[in-house]
């Protein structure tokens, strides 16, 4: 099995990956990790991955050129591949998950640093996004790790099962709203008016309602232990109303550019970059 990882921190993965069962399974081939440097396929002098969110906020987003490209140079040079983005806006890693992975031939895990990625990349480029529980990491990377230590355990030859995982609180139990950075529009696909209006508290009503939506619909858990207000509920329809796609059943692939290819099958925080 192959585990291609994009990150812009590929040298923090040079010791984990030599250690105990898993540095064992490299020994043996029954595991190939090659690790990408995101920063290498960013187009300007300073190899700059990173941006300013549209509608202002804390922060920075990472850019979705630089991700994208990196992700197409990997997909035209090897097996089909699922791709997974490590994000606290996923589906929780799981065993059953990790089953899932285990049974690709290929899997590239997209590593989220800062306020995460810019969303556009979530939503057309990746098969998958995953979340390893409901805590603060700095980054992806430390997720990628994670995942790729427990599928390995899974494998033919590999000894031994993957813990269980752990899953703690958010503050408040809510997903954060999509976010966005430059270009205003990427291959087609821009950024909603609403964040370019200026309008700092018709941004706020629009973060809280797709993030109510999002929570709702990715996860319900979460979801009922919100105590919503009455303009919650406004604002939650509204969103509703808007109909923007969520796709994060189990087993369902994103839309994704032209030279992606996937495998049927198949939360940093909580496995990626930092939550709201």
């Amino acid at each position: 099995m192959i585990f291609d990882v994009l990150t812009i921190f590929p040298g923090m993965f040079a010791s984990p990956m030599r250690e105990s069962i898993l540095g064992k399974a490299l020994e043996r081939n029954l595991v190939a990790i090659r690790l990408h440097n995101i920063r290498d396929f960013a187009a300007d002098k300073h190899q700059m991955t990173d941006d300013r969110p549209f509608g202002g906020g804390e922060g920075m987003v990472m850019k979705p050129e630089p991700m994208v490209a990196a992700l197409e140079s990997v997909l035209a040079d090897g097996p089909p591949a699922r791709v997974v983005l490590l994000t606290p806006q996923g589906r929780l890693f799981s065993q059953e998950s990790a089953r899932e992975l285990a049974r690709c031939p290929r899997v590239v895990l997209l590593c989220g640093r800062y306020e995460g990625v810019d969303e556009r990349v979530a939503q057309h480029f990746v098969d998958d996004e995953l979340s390893l529980g409901d805590f603060i990491l700095t980054g992806g990377e430390l997720a990628a790790m994670v995942v790729i230590d427990v599928v390995t355990r899974l494998l033919p030859g590999v000894l031994g099962n993957a813990a269980s995982a752990e899953v703690e609180s958010f503050a408040e139990p809510i997903l954060e709203c999509p976010q966005y950075t430059r270009p205003q529009v990427f291959r087609g696909h821009a950024v909603p008016d609403v964040l370019l209006s200026g309008n700092h508290q018709t941004i706020r009503k629009w973060r809280r309602g797709q993030a109510l939506l999002r929570t709702q619909l990715r996860r319900p858990d979460l979801f009922a232990r919100l105590k919503l207000d009455a303009q919650d509920v406004t604002l939650l329809a509204q969103a509703r109303q808007e109909g923007i796609k969520e796709t994060m059943g189990l087993g369902i692939a994103r839309t994704k550019g032209p030279t992606s290819s996937t495998v049927s099958g198949a939360g940093t925080s909580p496995g990626g970059e930092s939550p709201p």
